[in-house]
């Protein structure tokens, strides 16, 4: 919504509806599935424009932390939310609103077709940091197939990590560029992703990551910001978050 300046002839006739801004974090696999419901909540609320910022959850508890001005939450694993509960910096209790699964992601012309070609010498392999939600569900996921494919097999292929990114739209855009061989990124981002092959990981070796979303103390709007979770959490929100790929809980 862009706002123009008023002649002060205008501001003199009578009050006027002031904007209102409602600043939402989350995690960057949500950008296209929050962009959405943004505007529906835009729609919804006239005179309200809705401003996302997306990043790694980690990054962004770190910045709630230390001071950031916010409305909303949404983080990919309840362990970077508790970092902002901890500090009481919530101003409701966070809720599970969204699930997602991690896929194996090569570029279109790749010759790995295989999970277990991830601990061949000489894959270039891009994984989000330990601390990025989706860096530890990829290391989960990659212990759980050492029943697979043997007892060393995620530390064979942790030999191959050449890179660790911030977020989840950056492992993905490694390998978009050709400077990655596979990358482990949630389903979701595998779908928006361009010249990318994406490998599914049977549901006894994923790990299907949960997100939780609440409204921060200190908000501004907190009736607002109320709303928006509201909305994330009705059957419209339920639905954009599904036809993105999401897996909502029942």
């Amino acid at each position: 919504m862009k706002r123009f300046s008023l002649p002060l002839t205008a501001l003199l006739l009578g009050p006027l509806a002031v904007a209102q801004d409602l600043t939402v974090f989350a995690a960057s696999s949500l950008t296209e599935a929050f962009g959405e419901i943004a505007s529906v909540f835009e729609g919804q609320n006239e005179g309200v424009e809705v401003l996302l910022s997306f990043d790694g959850s980690s990054t962004l508890a770190t910045q709630i932390v230390q001071g950031a001005p916010a409305d909303v939450f949404a983080s990919a694993d309840e362990n970077q939310m508790r970092v902002v509960v901890d500090e009481g910096l919530t101003a409701s209790e966070p809720q599970i609103f969204t699930g997602n699964r991690l896929v194996l992601i090569t570029p279109e012309d790749s010759d790995i077709t295989r999970l277990e070609q991830l601990a061949e010498p000489g894959v270039l392999l891009v994984l989000a940091a330990p601390d990025v939600p989706v860096g530890n569900y990829a290391r989960e996921a990659l212990e759980k197939m050492n029943a697979a494919y043997g007892a060393d097999f995620s530390k064979r292929v942790l030999e191959n990590l050449v890179s660790e990114e911030s977020n989840v739209r950056q492992v993905s855009l490694k390998v978009e560029l050709g400077e990655a061989d596979a990358a482990i990124v949630y389903a979701t981002d595998a779908t928006v992703a361009e010249g990318v092959h994406a490998i599914d990981i049977p549901d006894d070796l994923n790990v299907l990551g949960t997100y939780p979303i609440t409204t921060l103390r200190g908000s501004a709007q907190p009736k607002l910001a109320q709303a928006f979770v509201d909305l994330v959490l009705s059957d419209e929100g339920r639905t954009i978050l599904t036809e993105r790929g999401f897996q909502v809980p029942e």
